[in-house]
């Protein structure tokens, strides 16, 4: 099941959306540019220094060293990716769910939360793994955060998904409860086969998905509740008046 868009129209533009788009095809070409000039090997040595490599972190948190090169890799690596289906896919995920997200939590709430929900996803995978040398890149546990707040704040939205049944395929319109739940379930089940083995199998970090998402389930929550209380307020001082 991929999704191609949503019918949930926002009320402002996401220029933060935009801007995060942006910033990650802007660190793609610099990817590019690194490998037509010094090769795979450059650009291993780039991943090396900017992307979330888990040794590095937890030798580093272990010296109290929070400011250290390693430890600011968990923010870097949000914007570099792997390959080009790597980033359209990121970017296709963050621009049919973080907008909707952003319309919701606020341009600048959003950016925070944006960054707070990749640390925590990268964080997640340094817990599982903290011994892993293989650098982590990707928006993917950033983009889990906007995913877990969307299914929360919008279970009924209609996604237009591509859904595939044995060797046919089919277009149809699927609430987001169904389709997020569907990802979410497959990052679980591949999250658990990859225990006791290499985490980051395959170039996938499942725990930084799902600790992503699940940051963002509990913001979505909360800010459920929060409007929930706001709208009773207003009821009762209606009511009162």
């Amino acid at each position: 099941m991929i999704p191609l868009r949503d019918r949930n129209p926002t009320r402002r533009t996401p220029v933060v959306t935009y801007g995060l788009i942006g910033a990650c095809i802007a660190a793609f070409a610099i990817e590019l540019s690194i490998t037509a000039s010094g090769g795979d090997a450059a650009l291993e040595t780039f991943f090396e220094r900017w992307a979330a490599v888990p040794a590095d972190i937890t030798a580093a948190l272990g010296r109290g060293d929070y400011a250290s090169q390693a430890v600011a890799g968990m923010l870097t690596s949000m914007f570099l990716h792997a390959g080009w289906l790597h980033l359209l896919g990121n970017m296709l995920f963050l621009w049919i769910f973080g907008n909707n997200v952003e319309d919701r939590l606020g341009a600048i709430p959003f950016a925070i939360f944006y960054v707070g929900g990749g640390i925590v996803a990268a964080f997640g995978q340094v817990v599982i793994d903290p011994q892993s040398e293989t650098p982590l890149v990707g928006a993917s546990g950033a983009i889990a955060a906007a995913l877990g707040a969307y299914i929360v704040l919008f279970p009924g939205a209609r996604i237009l998904s591509l859904v595939f049944l044995g060797f046919f395929y089919q277009l149809l319109e699927v609430p987001a409860i169904i389709v997020l739940g569907f990802w979410f379930a497959l990052q679980l089940l591949n999250g658990v086969a990859a225990l006791g083995a290499e985490t980051a199998q395959g170039g996938v970090a499942f725990f930084a998905h799902i600790g992503g998402f699940a940051f963002g389930l509990v913001v979505g929550f909360l800010v459920r509740m929060l409007g929930a209380r706001a709208r009773w307020r207003g009821q009762s001082a209606g009511s009162m008046g």
